[in-house]
């Protein structure tokens, strides 16, 4: 279906989410593509990654069309494991590794995004978990991303919801965004990526898998105990009544069950 891209040029493997009518949201066919150009990557001689969106978000998270199959177990951790798959590799990946932001990046969107060694975004971009809107906790080891940037205590308020979403400035002050820039976010990228390619990678890649590396313990940990939450949660009454209400374009009416 080609809702992912992929090109590799002057040393720099670009990865693109292309599925703009749905703010690049991840169904099952996109993971799975998605799985596939991480591993071909992960493989080339290209030193850095530049993973980015077409039209007006970087990725709008799972597809919420997705979840009515999850009642499958089989399905569910199929899906689940694939997404495990996709941010570990990107995690380890041995290249420096940058996300560039525009619109919004929420949920399994954030958690990919934060995946990268830089993020860099738009002032008007808008990151946010949201998995709280329909009763869920975050997956695509998003506990992890977040504790690493913001701490426990900060990464739980920003979870829950509090703020919803943040901007800009506002996401930069907190340690979600690495670099701002107000002009087109691919190009601010690619010169980063450029200047990268200029620096002594092979050494920053030894600081970046010395930390990682000591970490990967604690990302596989957050992966499956992320699935083991959602499978739990996926047939609470606030989880159906939040896609519910989503699918209606509604607030929804949580009853703690």
């Amino acid at each position: 279906m080609n809702y992912v891209a992929f090109e590799s040029k002057q040393q720099i493997s670009y990865i693109t989410l292309n599925r703009p009518d749905r703010y690049n949201a991840l169904n099952k066919e996109m993971l799975d593509e998605l799985l596939h150009i991480v591993e071909e990557v992960e493989q080339n001689d290209d030193r850095v990654v530049i993973l980015s969106g077409v039209g007006n978000a970087f990725c709008a998270g799972g597809d919420i069309a997705m979840m009515k199959d999850f009642s499958n177990k089989e399905f569910f951790e199929g899906v689940m494991d694939t997404i495990s798959q996709v941010v570990r590799k990107l995690y380890m990946m041995p290249k420096l590794v940058i996300s560039a932001v525009q619109g919004s990046a929420a949920g399994l969107g954030l958690s990919l995004a934060l995946t990268a060694d830089y993020v860099v975004a738009h002032q008007d971009a808008k990151l946010a978990m949201l998995f709280i809107g329909v009763g869920l906790a975050p997956d695509g080891g998003g506990h992890f991303w977040t504790e690493q940037r913001l701490g426990t205590h900060q990464a739980k308020q920003f979870i829950w919801g509090n703020p919803k979403q943040v901007k800009g400035l506002e996401a930069k002050s907190l340690g979600l965004i690495d670099q701002l820039t107000e002009d087109d976010v691919l190009i601010e990228s690619k010169k980063l990526g450029q200047m990268l390619l200029s620096s002594p990678i092979e050494a920053m890649l030894k600081t970046k898998m010395t930390y990682n590396e000591n970490h990967l313990d604690t990302l596989n940990y957050y992966l499956e105990r992320e699935k083991q939450n959602q499978w739990e949660l996926r047939s609470t009454e606030d989880h159906k009544e939040g896609v519910l209400a989503f699918l209606e374009k509604r607030k929804p009416a949580f009853k703690g069950k």
